[in-house]
């Protein structure tokens, strides 16, 4: 790793420096102790690639967790993982470097419990105020593997976060007096020009989420979370149109690529 710090820090690339300290397994097994060592571990590779060359772009990535200390196996989306993410953003902000989490579940199924994990995942990156989210979604199995119906399930509950963080408007037309005077006691605000004016973008749209009833959902088939969202990448990949590229261009694209492959494998023999 550090090798390749050094080689990325002569190119003035920007680098994420992002220790993986499992609390109990691989660092202390208090969140302050696997911090320190994060910290430690992270400011040491901050610090090597300034060396190399100075005013590097780096990022302070944060990814301490604990261990299911039954089994041994690393625990995601954990009030661990939470708290760490929260403390992690507040030492970036100290440094005055920009802070990388993820969004990450144990979990080996798309189920409520890859729902919640992941929830509490994006929490802490939200409430430590992230600069980037890795492994942002499709998240799946401890990380071993990825998945389609997951990525679009994450992809609603980013949607969910950014909304959540847009302040309301406060006005006097956003209040509406006028409409509650319309509408008055027993009535309902449907028909209301302040409602027509504004129904089309009043709140968010799910991409997922169904808000039905329960009989129009049940004649729909009955479909869960994770059975609508394999129907959405399904058709999107479905849907899917290649961008546009000059011809020319994708030659010379190609050929770069070709000869690098032959460089790199010669380079490596």
């Amino acid at each position: 790793m550090g090798e390749g710090l050094i080689e990325m820090a002569k190119h003035g690339q920007p680098v994420i420096i992002t220790p993986f300290t499992l609390a109990g397994a691989m660092s202390p097994v208090t969140i302050a102790g696997a911090l320190t060592q994060q910290n430690a571990e992270a400011l040491s590779g901050i610090v090597l690639a300034q060396c190399v060359r100075p005013g590097t772009p780096v990022i302070y990535g944060g990814f301490t967790s604990n261990v299911d200390m039954k089994t041994g196996s690393p625990a995601f989306g954990t009030p661990e993982y939470t708290l760490a993410a929260q403390a992690t953003g507040q030492l970036a902000r100290r440094y005055g470097i920009p802070f990388r989490s993820s969004n990450v579940t144990a979990s080996n199924a798309v189920d409520a419990q890859a729902a919640y994990e992941s929830q509490m995942s994006l929490w802490g990156a939200m409430s430590g105020h992230v600069h980037l989210l890795n492994q942002g979604a499709g998240w799946l199995g401890g990380g071993l593997v990825a998945s389609f119906e997951k990525l679009i399930i994450d992809a609603e509950m980013l949607q969910m976060m950014a909304a959540a963080q847009q302040p309301f408007e406060v006005s006097d037309a956003a209040i509406g007096l006028d409409a509650i005077r319309e509408v008055g006691p027993c009535g309902h605000f449907f028909g209301t020009q302040h409602t027509l004016d504004r129904y089309e973008s009043a709140f968010y749209t799910p991409l997922v989420s169904d808000w039905d009833n329960y009989e129009n959902w049940s004649d729909r088939g009955s479909k869960d979370s994770a059975q609508r969202a394999n129907g959405i990448w399904k058709q999107m990949l479905a849907q899917y149109e290649q961008p546009p590229i000059d011809a020319a261009i994708e030659d010379q694209l190609k050929d770069y690529m070709a000869r690098r492959k032959q460089e790199i494998h010669g380079s490596a023999a």
